[in-house]
């Protein structure tokens, strides 16, 4: 897998589907690093299309793979917006859930922060070299650039017990008063989330999504391409590629408006798109199994294990929750 060559872009998705990685998903991802591969084209920059193919490619290609590229891919970002040079060579990740009460907390002062508590979904935890955790201050948040090879740095094994997403690591960590330099904090309090490409970053995760779905599509269209489909089964064939293909241009329009404007955080664009990309994966995850059959299911194949991580990687989108932020957002632009 590679960055997509420069020149025009009108596509998002490719017409044909990517090779499988051959290595596990920390591998690969440190493999691409290496290369210079995940060095993708910043939100905003004028090939935001050409980003956030990737970023679907890898979702096409293997999920966990993806979960772990596009955290590295997000750092970057990141840290670009902060003028900040990330580590050569070095693999990344942001770590930001704040689930169930649980969350990093920065205390101390200039020349004596300290970093504790426990994060979740902490993706790439046992692999990666640094992570940008987002915790609480006293006078809101920081995001502090943390190498995770110190001491006070632990995975908490036994919590990322799952089928689907499983080659992302997405165990807890837990924080034990680890210290954090003056110049590993990223702009001021609330910065992380006030930056237009918090939410750029937020509608590029979509294409990931998508990209997971896509691949969901080709596994099905290769099993029907081998036998003798009936009308049924194309018809759901036909319905999935649509949704998709509707997907897909939602993501390229949002795509082209924020290469158009940048400063601008495209918030509500975000939303929209997302929630879009979530409604076209839930119909994929519902129709895919229909049409597939218990064989293509149960007797070896990719499509099972595709489904099981989309399953979990979609609900990134956090459902009702976004989609009442949204509808506020649609009510409060029609007044």
């Amino acid at each position: 897998m590679t960055v997509s060559p420069p020149g025009v872009r009108t596509r998002l998705l490719d017409v044909a589907p990517p090779e499988p990685p051959r290595t596990p998903p920390a591998a690969a991802l440190r493999a691409l690093v290496a290369a210079g591969a995940a060095d993708l084209p910043l939100p905003g920059g004028g090939a935001t299309l050409h980003r956030w193919a990737d970023l679907a490619r890898w979702g096409r290609t293997d999920l966990s793979l993806a979960r772990l590229a596009e955290g590295h891919a997000d750092a970057l970002a990141v840290l670009a917006d902060a003028g900040c040079t990330p580590e050569p060579g070095a693999t990344y990740g942001v770590w930001a859930a704040r689930s169930g009460g649980t969350g990093a907390i920065l205390d101390g002062g200039p020349g004596a922060w300290r970093l504790h508590g426990r994060v979740r979904f902490c993706s790439g935890a046992h692999d990666l070299d640094r992570a940008l955790v987002v915790a609480l201050t006293a006078d809101g948040s920081r995001i502090a650039d943390v190498p995770l090879r110190r001491p006070g740095v632990r995975p908490v094994e036994g919590t990322w017990e799952t089928v689907g997403m499983a080659g992302s690591d997405s165990a807890d960590v837990d924080l034990d008063d680890v210290p954090v330099p003056d110049d590993a904090l990223l702009g001021g309090p609330g910065w992380y989330t006030a930056r237009p490409g918090f939410w750029h970053g937020g509608a590029g995760v979509a294409a990931v999504w998508l990209g997971g779905a896509a691949g969901v599509v080709d596994d099905l269209r290769a099993g029907l391409a081998a036998g003798d489909p009936d009308p049924h089964r194309l018809a759901l064939l036909g319905e999935l590629h649509a949704c998709v293909a509707a997907a897909e241009a939602l993501l390229v329009t949002t795509a082209a408006a924020v290469d158009d404007d940048p400063t601008d955080p495209h918030r509500d664009a975000a939303w929209t798109v997302r929630a879009a990309v979530e409604s076209a994966c839930r119909r994929v995850l519902d129709v895919a199994p229909r049409l597939a059959g218990v064989a293509a299911l149960t007797r070896g194949g990719p499509l099972a294990g595709r489904l099981a991580d989309l399953g979990v990687y979609v609900r990134q989108h956090h459902g009702e929750r976004d989609l009442a932020a949204l509808g506020a957002a649609v009510l409060d632009g029609a007044r």
